[in-house]
């Protein structure tokens, strides 16, 4: 049986305070789309043993992996984590603390080398050794910016570390604890962040389309109590007519980009949200099926303190004879389901608390 190997620790930097500030709700599920994120980044064969809050414990069992291999590793998941964050911000729907404050998050990497070994209790899996003790000590230590890669000296097993990129700069450090001295070196990896960029925006093209139906009323309530009621899919089916079902197909928190499939008397349709703007009066944003043929824009104004109006607008791409029929026979129709739709929103808003 191996006792030595690798432990690898990817750990979200700034999370205890960004958890004390803001939504607990949100900040949870912040930190979980992250560490997603970081697990299915691994692509060297890296082992869980447990998820510990903000960290995610890997090990693996062998020789040393070589550094330039290890680094791509470190690489490719602090930038998928910058650039998640980076996209989150800008598209998120929400505008609590966790998800205005997220931006701020970064990560950091302990690399130590060292003996472990694994124990069963029923269905975990755990592991136990100094070298594990090693590790989540140098989670705490004397290093400013929080966004880093760190070796110990023995992973390091008397080789220099290289300059992967150019820029990267080793520093030498000591940790001292009740046990002795921990040598290691540390390099910034916040260069990295300079070589993102963002995935463009979803094109929201209406003038292409015909607006067919529009709806408005006005309700007692603020403009994020009715923001939450008509933007969340969590809601959809308690409000909007024929939709029986709302399956989140991606994201934890609503943002452009979101799809979903919606589940109606006449069939499934997948949704995605298309856009958003948002100001302390106004809110809007969009709903497109996935070709781009129907476009849902809400418009949500803030009348008075307590007093905020929805207004729904729907275009459709459509040919000559589609326009003639759906003039005679569908907007009616369309117009009287949508009204009800309003209607059942007055109750649901009652109930949300914010």
């Amino acid at each position: 049986m191996e006792t030595r190997g690798l432990l690898f620790i990817p750990d979200i930097s700034g999370f205890t305070r960004f958890v004390a500030e803001t939504e607990i709700n949100h900040s949870q599920l912040i930190i979980k789309e992250l560490l997603e994120l970081l697990i299915n980044a691994n692509q060297i064969g890296l082992e869980i043993s447990e998820i510990e809050g903000d960290a995610i414990l890997f090990y693996k069992f062998g020789e040393p992996p070589q550094l330039e291999e290890l680094y791509k590793q470190v690489e490719k998941m602090f930038c998928l984590f910058h650039k998640n964050l980076a996209a989150y911000e800008q598209r998120r729907y929400c505008q609590c603390q966790a998800c205005t404050l997220a931006s701020g998050l970064s990560l950091k990497v302990i690399t130590h080398y060292g003996e472990f070994t694994g124990y069963n209790i029923k269905n975990f899996s755990k592991l136990i050794g100094k070298d594990v003790i090693v590790a989540h000590q140098l989670l705490k230590n004397d290093i400013k910016e929080h966004e880093y890669w760190l070796i110990t000296k023995d992973l390091l097993q008397d080789n220099p570390p290289s300059d992967f990129t150019g820029w990267m700069r080793w520093n030498d450090s000591i940790k001292k604890t009740e046990t002795g001295e921990i040598h290691f070196l540390y390099a910034q990896l916040s260069e990295l962040k300079k070589g993102l960029s963002n995935d463009p925006l979803p094109q929201l093209n209406l003038f292409e389309k015909r607006k067919i139906c529009s709806v408005c009323k006005e309700y007692d309530t603020d403009i994020i109590t009715l923001f939450h009621a008509t933007g969340a899919f969590e809601y959809r089916h308690r409000w909007w007519e024929g939709v029986k079902k709302v399956e989140e197909l991606n994201h934890f928190l609503p943002r452009v980009g979101m799809r979903s499939k919606w589940t109606m008397a006449s069939g499934e349709v997948i949704i995605y949200s298309s856009s958003y703007v948002y100001t302390d009066d106004r809110i809007e944003f969009s709903e497109s099926d996935e070709k781009g043929h129907l476009v849902t824009y809400f418009t949500l104004i803030k009348e008075r303190e307590n007093q905020t109006k929805l207004t729904i607008d729907i275009f459709k791409a459509e040919s000559s004879i589609e326009r003639f029929l759906s003039k005679f026979f569908g907007q009616q129709k369309l117009e009287s389901s949508l009204q009800k739709s309003l209607q059942n929103l007055v109750p649901l808003v009652k109930e949300i608390r914010i």
